[in-house]
Order: structure tokens, then C-alpha cells, then sequence
């Protein structure tokens, strides 16, 4: 992959947000502003033009002038500080963004005699805050911009836009929603706990709250946290998959993370094992059981037989 560099636009009033800090309002226990970076994490220096805060990772900060000068201003102030030849360039309110699409954008962005690349939301409306270009000439427009208005400061993107060549990218219904209301934010929230999304979100969140970059089979776990619950006792389950992690981290401790996720495959495989072993004992002993009270039952004639005896 081609190396980028990344501006996130994180200014703005938020006004139909009421003024709030749009940026650090949270979607699935993650800030708004951490869930765009964890998607382009792979930037060789990422760029936030807003007011500082804490962030999942380390990002490099400026602001645009004046402040509140709007996204071509941000835009500008950012592009200041890069030097890659591509720029991927986001807001950030994009809580279903992956890298599969910064990956799309990048490789669309690379096509010989193209500008640059930016999504097309379901409508197929372009959405030039979901995008990756080319330096150079964003750098070119920009400056031709300037010089014509005498300034950045509240124009629109779309006379940015306009002037490059940008190859569309489909991306789906999820990549391009921003939350731009209340509504949106709440949506979005119900969004991520529908069945087919919450389990993946929900990991995803606690690795990042943990600071654990390790890529799991987690149908491996779930298959171990059902056998132990089943072959054991209930309670099993979350402890066995505690101690499954410990004894992980311990084995591939200084290790990177595909040692690691080995390591939890093999402690998941022999826990698997014990509590299937269990289940079986189990199973012998109610079978065993089972067939000691037949056994153990008088046969049907037999008292009578006796009875009748003389």
C-alpha cells in the first residue's frame, strides 16, 4: 500500500447538534473522533484540524484561520503540515468507516491521470469529506482558490471539487453516513447493536479500550465459552475464556500479535478439550447410572413366579 497521509476536519459549530463537541460524542462506548481513526490507522502522520483532546492514538493538531472558517479553510491548514503523496481526507463524524474503504479511495485515488477518489453515498450524492487525493494538485486548486477569493475561509468544498478529476466510489450505505443530528447519532447507535453488527462492534470497542491489537478467531471462543458452559457448568464459560487470555499473554509474552493470536488458538484447543473430556465423563456417569437402576429393578414375573411357588 502506497504510504498517505490523513487530515481529519474536527472543527465546525455543530450547530444542529446544539453546539455540542460533536467529535467526542460517542457511538458504541467510542468517541465519534477515535472510531474515523482507528479506520486509517495505517497514515504515516495523521493531521486533526480542531480543538485538542484526548485520542486513541497520537495525531498531530492545528487549526484553521480564522477558526470556524469552514471545511476548504481546515482543509487548508491541514494539507499545510503533510507530505505524503496521497492525502486521505475525512470528518470526523463517520462512526461505520473501515479500512476497507480507505483502502478502496487509495487505491482508486492511485489511477493514472486521476486527481484523487471520494465516496458516493446511497443517493449518489459525492461526499468530498470521504475521500482520498492526490497532493499535488490538491495543493494547486487550493492555492488557485485562495488567490481568486482572497481567502479559504467560508467557501464551499464543491469549488474544490469541481476542478479535479476524482474517480466515484461506491462504498456502500454504511461508509458515508455522518451524524450531523441527534437523530443521526441515535441511529447510528441503534445501528451497531442490530444482531448481525453488535458482536464485532462491541470487541472491536473493547480492544480499543484495552489497547490490544491482536486479530482473534472469536468463533473459537464463543465455540470454547458454549462447550465449557454446556460440558461443566455456566459460570464456566466466562471464567475458562478469562483464563484461556491469561495463559495467551503469558505464552506469547515480547511476542507480536500473530504469536499471540496463535497462542490463544492453542489454550482455546486444549481448554476446548478439557471441558469436552468433562462432558464425556459426565455422560458416562449418567448412562452408567442409568443402566445400574435398570439393573438393579426386579423383572416383571419374577415375584410372581415366586409367589406361585410351591
Amino acid at each position: 500500500m502506497t504510504a498517505y497521509d490523513v487530515i481529519v476536519l474536527a472543527g465546525g459549530a455543530a450547530k444542529r447538534l446544539g453546539g455540542a463537541d460533536k467529535p467526542g460524542v460517542r457511538v458504541g462506548g467510542r468517541a465519534l473522533l477515535d472510531r474515523v481513526l482507528a479506520a486509517c490507522d495505517g497514515a504515516v502522520l495523521t493531521v486533526v484540524v480542531g480543538g485538542r483532546r484526548a485520542t486513541v492514538r497520537p495525531v498531530l493538531w492545528t487549526r484553521e484561520v480564522p477558526e470556524g472558517g469552514g471545511p476548504l479553510a481546515a482543509l487548508g491548514a491541514g494539507l499545510r503540515l503533510t507530505t505524503a503523496e496521497r492525502v486521505l481526507v475525512l470528518s470526523a463524524d463517520l462512526p461505520f468507516l473501515g479500512p476497507g474503504t480507505v483502502d478502496a479511495l487509495l487505491a482508486a485515488a492511485g489511477q493514472p491521470g486521476r486527481d484523487g477518489a471520494l465516496c458516493t453515498d446511497p443517493d449518489g450524492r459525492d461526499q468530498p469529506l470521504v475521500a482520498a487525493y492526490r497532493a499535488e494538485p490538491l495543493r494547486r486548486e487550493l492555492a488557485l482558490i485562495a488567490t481568486e477569493y482572497g481567502s479559504l475561509a467560508g467557501l464551499p468544498l464543491r469549488l474544490l471539487t469541481a476542478e479535479l478529476d476524482l474517480t466515484r466510489v461506491d462504498a456502500g450505505p454504511d461508509a458515508a453516513f455522518d451524524c450531523d443530528t441527534w437523530d443521526d447519532i441515535a441511529a447510528a447507535r441503534a445501528r451497531i447493536r442490530e444482531h448481525g453488527a453488535v458482536l464485532d462492534e462491541w470487541i472491536t470497542s473493547v480492544k480499543n479500550e484495552l489497547g490490544i491489537e491482536l486479530d482473534v478467531d472469536t468463533g473459537v471462543l464463543l465455540d470454547l465459552a458454549r462447550d465449557a458452559a454446556h460440558g461443566v457448568a455456566r459460570p464456566a464459560a466466562p471464567l475458562t475464556t478469562f483464563l484461556v487470555g491469561y495463559a495467551a499473554a503469558r505464552a506469547s509474552a515480547g511476542a507480536g500479535p500473530d504469536e499471540a493470536a496463535a497462542a490463544v488458538a492453542e489454550a482455546a484447543r486444549k481448554a476446548t478439550a478439557l471441558a469436552l473430556r468433562w462432558e464425556a465423563e459426565a455422560n458416562a456417569e449418567t448412562n452408567a447410572g442409568a443402566s445400574s437402576e435398570t439393573d438393579a429393578e426386579p423383572k416383571p414375573d419374577a415375584g410372581r413366579e415366586g409367589a406361585g411357588a410351591p
